[in-house]
């Protein structure tokens, strides 16, 4: 699907996050009805834009309420990898180094070089992070994830669920905000490193903030 962007296709570089409005189900993530509300994104190609393949394609979708950020990664795979191994909680450093999804988030427009990284594996491992130049910080966000593994279509899907509060100060839905998703497989090298919006970069790097797209926030 290369970088195709449903909703608005004559422009590529936007993700609409769609207001929830039915209530979350007993875990606290969206019910299956409600995803089908926000347009899927989707991403086949490695990081400088090239080299597609349609059995490793990414879809996220988005949804917010004033409280919480919901973001769903829905991958398809060739292989697995994933550690074995992971703080009681979950959170597992260099997690980029196995198969991931990733969304870098950037609320604050006007600090082109801090952003919040968030990453989660097929088996449910994860890592938020803050970035700023030459920092690196845990940011302790407090989100929640769950994710499915659909081995007879080779699928995994991941849904977190991000407390607005670890973003903003106060959440504005008319703001824009800036964001890439990515998304690593494979054990070695040479990996299939992916983007949304790609980096342009050599070789692979996701911290490239000037190719970040936008990321609105629809009713």
């Amino acid at each position: 699907m290369g970088n195709a962007q449903s909703g608005d296709l004559s422009n590529k570089t936007k993700a609409v996050a769609v207001r929830m409005t039915k209530p979350v189900d007993t875990d606290g993530f969206p019910q299956p009805s409600a995803w089908e509300r926000a347009a899927p994104l989707r991403f086949d190609e490695d990081w400088q834009g090239k080299n597609r393949d349609p059995e490793k394609e990414t879809e996220v979708r988005l949804l917010w309420t004033p409280e919480t950020l919901f973001l769903r990664f829905r991958a398809r795979y060739r292989t697995i990898s994933v550690f074995p191994d992971a703080e009681p909680d979950g959170r597992r450093d260099q997690l980029w180094d196995r198969d991931v999804a990733e969304a870098f988030l950037q609320p604050e427009r006007s600090n082109l070089r801090r952003y919040k990284e968030f990453e989660v594996s097929p088996n449910g491992f994860w890592i938020d992070l803050d970035i700023a130049p030459g920092e690196k910080h845990d940011l302790k966000s407090g989100l929640k994830r769950r994710v499915f593994l659909d081995e007879a279509k080779k699928t995994w899907t991941a849904e977190l669920a991000i407390p607005m509060k670890c973003l903003v100060e106060k959440f504005e839905p008319a703001a824009r905000w800036r964001v890439n998703f990515y998304r690593v497989e494979g054990a070695s090298e040479p990996r299939f490193y992916s983007a949304w919006q790609p980096t342009g970069t050599a070789m692979p790097n996701f911290h490239v903030p000037e190719a970040f797209g936008e990321l609105v926030f629809a009713s």
